[in-house]
């Protein structure tokens, strides 16, 4: 049995990385199988994921294009379609700011095949990112994409947008290391996407695992007091019952005994609009104890990097 305290880390470095990397580090939490990257992983396990339609990791992707259009026809049409889960702003002259995961550009393909624009903007994400849309059966027609130009921004330049374009357009992506019972919470909002460690498939009695089940120090008992060594009792009984379980049944069966105490890993990707929300929620006197244990010097820690949306 391991005791932790919780923590969060801002996965800003991860940003940096390509989309294939950047999914495969989200998507091997899950499993607890980020011993199996290298560098030559990414690829085959986002086209297993394309492959098997498990679509939650690809919302770990998200990218920034600007389209460019020769009259405002192509927009009003994008507009008035709405795709699922863009954020689409439109900038000066015939020019659309467009960020999206992976996942999105992908729907929106498959919802909108005849819009010059979603068809413009699949092509141009297909011929650099070949591997998420080999499925897609586009037709290399030249007025399809007449009149229309696409191109992809980087995330330093997506940093220097204004703060109202900067809130909806920059994803960031933090992992949190928490009792399951934030999680529970966390995974209410909405408009964030998030890949969880698995009690599914992780068999903690492995040896990865240090052979024990991890639990997070509770905030609401001080270490050595009576109330602490209750819980602390109560979770050596539930590991031993689990550890038993193991021997005879799966991991999703033995997992059944296991408390809300249990230490998982979770990934919660938004934009910056969103995360103020969160913040906003999370952080006041009356929110979970818990959750404010690592929301507060979250707070502290976006406001420091971007004044201008937490301010």
């Amino acid at each position: 049995m391991r005791i932790i305290a919780p923590s969060f880390t801002i996965l800003d470095e991860l940003d940096r990385q390509s989309l294939p990397v950047r999914i495969e580090y989200c998507g091997r939490i899950c499993y607890k199988s980020e011993n199996r990257i290298d560098s030559d992983s990414a690829i085959p396990f986002v086209k297993k994921m394309v492959t098997s339609g498990h679509n939650s990791v690809l919302e770990m992707g998200v990218t920034t294009l600007i389209a460019t259009c020769a009259t405002p026809e192509p927009i009003q049409a994008l507009f008035g379609r709405q795709p699922k889960f863009l954020h689409i702003d439109q900038l000066q002259g015939h020019q659309l700011l467009i960020t999206g995961s992976i996942r999105a550009f992908r729907e929106m393909w498959f919802l909108n095949p005849h819009d010059a624009i979603c068809r413009a903007i699949a092509r141009f994400l297909r011929d650099r990112h070949p591997y998420f849309f080999e499925a897609l059966s586009l037709p290399e027609d030249a007025e399809a994409s007449a009149g229309l130009t696409i191109e992809q921004l980087k995330l330093a330049a997506v940093e220097q947008l204004a703060p109202p374009l900067l809130a909806r357009h920059r994803f960031l992506a933090v992992k949190f290391i928490v009792n399951r019972a934030v999680t529970h919470e966390l995974v209410r909002h909405r408009p964030c996407s998030f890949l969880q460690e698995s009690q599914r498939y992780c068999r903690y009695s492995a040896d990865k695992f240090g052979n024990e089940v991890t639990f997070i120090k509770p905030v609401f008992f001080e270490e050595g007091s009576e109330e602490f060594m209750v819980w602390q009792q109560a979770m050596a009984a539930m590991e031993t019952q689990y550890l038993w379980l193991l021997q005879t049944s799966s991991p999703q069966a033995a997992r059944t005994v296991l408390p809300n105490s249990c230490k998982t890993e979770i990934i919660v990707y938004a934009n910056l609009a969103e995360w103020k929300h969160i913040l906003a929620l999370r952080t006041p006197p009356a929110a979970e104890p818990s959750m404010r244990e690592v929301m507060i010097p979250l707070a502290q820690e976006l406001g420091r990097r971007y004044p201008a949306v937490f301010s």
